[in-house]
């Protein structure tokens, strides 16, 4: 059996695999309990946001699907310290803990019918115990299998962690699936949608099973027996700028990349086909796991392929061919999806006619503001309903108006009105509008025989190539980018900064733009303007990292 010497430790290729899985079956199972509020969010909406309209419920839902991600810094932070510390093992065996208390946690909150406003309170509580978890979930893993792996096979290695994202949301999407269909879409939408939440217990007690079998880092081992751990992680990550440098050149040469790509196309995907295209929720969720499973093996291959020919040139590829390729493959989907919808809008134009002044850019990503003008109101239900308009303006003063083809329908305006009194007049305007549309022949919901779910399946999977080609080598960067004494904190910020940050506000980005411009499409800017400074950046700034020994560093 072939080994390799690494120090004072020898470690045979069957340890290796051992090592690799233990980890990677841990990660898969935390990504699972943090992808699966995603999976159901409309259901979410009902249940925790009860008491709003259906509108306005789902937009607290998706606030609170960022709350997880706004978070995850502050986890990176907290268990990097630890990590670099105490030791690997012990970091992500506690962040493990966190995250399966809090995802069995969601399973029995009480909902909005029972609780009231308590239950909202408890939902976003888990969700930012679950942020935290993964924040320092991440990079433990990552460190931990890259300071295993042999020279010329660390891409190889954490490729196999890269694939654990997808795997779990394949495994979130899959529990939800089956569970949806074993119980009826009644009883799912009632109480079932607790199952895949409380299962996270039993996968709990086995991640921490394989863990606790571990062994600590062999490079972690080594710096703790020369004494030459480091005590001021934290500072020395960020108040050198031989370290902070590097920070920076992560999180703008690929990491903002990864995330505003990488989630739009694993999480806003689903919003967009369900919310915006009418697609059926289920059949989303059957779409989007035949295309996660096809793109699993990537991940890998692009990993592999990274230690024969370099990180940068595959990395940099994927980001700059996302940025050419976003806006081509989801106008696509839309036509693939609901043809009659992309019609009714040509035939049955709507415009918004409002004072511009009287207009907010709706971005409230932590959900404190009140969009309260009849602009703002008349622009929160279109866009929130997927329906795309043109901007018209009004004279200063006027109360905005939606026409919708002939008809013109006059909103609500909302300043100096009490949340009370507002609530049932935005209901009526919404149920009024919603008559009108369909009037106009605008689809409540994608015909069955309309949607080309083969076409979509290929438009994703050229999406996720994309995305594997950046995240595939991006854990191998990452590591060899920072010294040993400060890799699990260096590296864990700039990850979670970007994917919290960047990756995890892009529905409410998204929701702000399509509310501004009227236009279906038009959060795709917001993806393309950042992968194309990242490229630039990348290009002048990021070293090729590949043949770096990293217990040098």
């Amino acid at each position: 059996m072939a080994a390799k010497v690494k120090g004072a430790r020898v470690e045979s290729s069957r340890n290796l695999a051992t090592l690799v899985a233990a980890a990677a079956a841990g990660t898969v199972f935390e990504w699972y309990d943090f992808y699966i509020y995603g999976s159901i969010l409309a259901i979410i909406s009902r249940q925790f946001f009860g008491g709003l309209n259906e509108t306005a419920a789902y937009i607290f839902a998706l606030l609170v699907f960022g709350a997880g991600f706004a978070v995850r810094p502050l986890g990176a932070l907290v268990f990097g310290r630890i990590g670099d510390r105490l030791g690997r093992k012990k970091a992500f065996l506690i962040t493990m803990s966190i995250m399966g208390a809090a995802t069995f946690a969601i399973g029995l909150l009480p909902t909005y019918a029972q609780v009231g406003i308590l239950a909202p309170i408890l939902l976003v509580s888990m969700r930012l115990l679950q942020g935290f978890a993964v924040g320092g979930e991440y990079g433990g893993a990552v460190v931990y299998v890259a300071e295993h792996a042999p020279p010329g096979k660390r891409g190889l290695y954490t490729g196999w962690l890269q694939a654990t994202a997808s795997m779990g949301l394949v495994a979130a999407l899959a529990v939800v699936i089956l569970t949806r269909r074993a119980l009826g879409e009644e009883a799912f939408a009632a109480w079932g949608w607790r199952i895949p939440f409380l299962i996270s217990l039993v996968l709990l007690a086995i991640s921490l099973w394989m863990r606790m079998r571990l062994e600590e880092s062999p490079v972690f081992e080594r710096m703790r027996r020369q004494g030459t751990l480091s005590r001021a992680p934290i500072a020395e990550s960020f108040a050198h700028w031989a370290n902070l440098k590097y920070v920076f050149i992560a999180l703008a040469g690929f990491m903002a990349a990864h995330a505003v790509i990488w989630y739009s196309i694993h999480f806003y995907s689903q919003v967009f086909l369900e919310r915006v295209l009418k697609v059926p929720g289920a059949t989303v969720s059957d779409i989007l796991i035949v295309a996660v499973i096809v793109s699993l093996p990537l991940y890998i291959f692009f990993a592999w392929l990274s230690d024969r020919i370099g990180r940068k040139p595959i990395m940099l590829a994927g980001i700059a061919l996302s940025a050419l390729l976003f806006f081509p493959l989801y106008k696509a989907m839309a036509v693939s999806a609901n043809p009659s919808l992309i019609i009714a809008q040509a035939e049955s134009p709507v415009s918004v006619i409002a004072d511009s002044s009287a207009c907010s850019l709706q971005f409230d990503p932590v959900g404190a503001e009140q969009f309260v003008t009849s602009c703002d109101i008349a622009k929160n239900i279109l866009a929130t309903s997927g329906i795309g308009y043109r901007n018209i303006a009004a004279p200063p003063g006027a109360l905005a108006e939606v026409r919708i083809g002939d008809i013109v329908i006059p909103s609500v305006e909302g300043r100096g009105l009490s949340r009370e009194e507002l609530a049932p007049l935005r209901a009526a305007l919404d149920a009024r509008l919603k008559e009108a549309l369909v009037g106009a022949g605008y689809p409540t919901a994608a015909n069955s025989g309309g949607v080309d779910a083969t076409s979509i399946i290929l438009i994703l999977i050229v999406l996720m190539v994309l995305a594997t080609m950046i995240y595939g080598p991006l854990a191998a960067v990452l590591v060899e980018l920072f010294p040993s004494r400060i890799r699990y904190t260096a590296m864990s910020l700039p990850y979670h900064v970007g994917n919290g940050w960047f990756g995890g506000f892009t529905p409410a980005i998204a929701l702000a733009t399509m509310a501004a411009t009227g236009d279906i499409f038009s959060w795709i800017w917001y993806i393309v303007i950042i992968a194309s400074f990242s490229a630039a950046f990348a290009f002048f700034y990021l070293p090729e990292t590949f043949e770096r020994d990293i217990e040098k560093l």
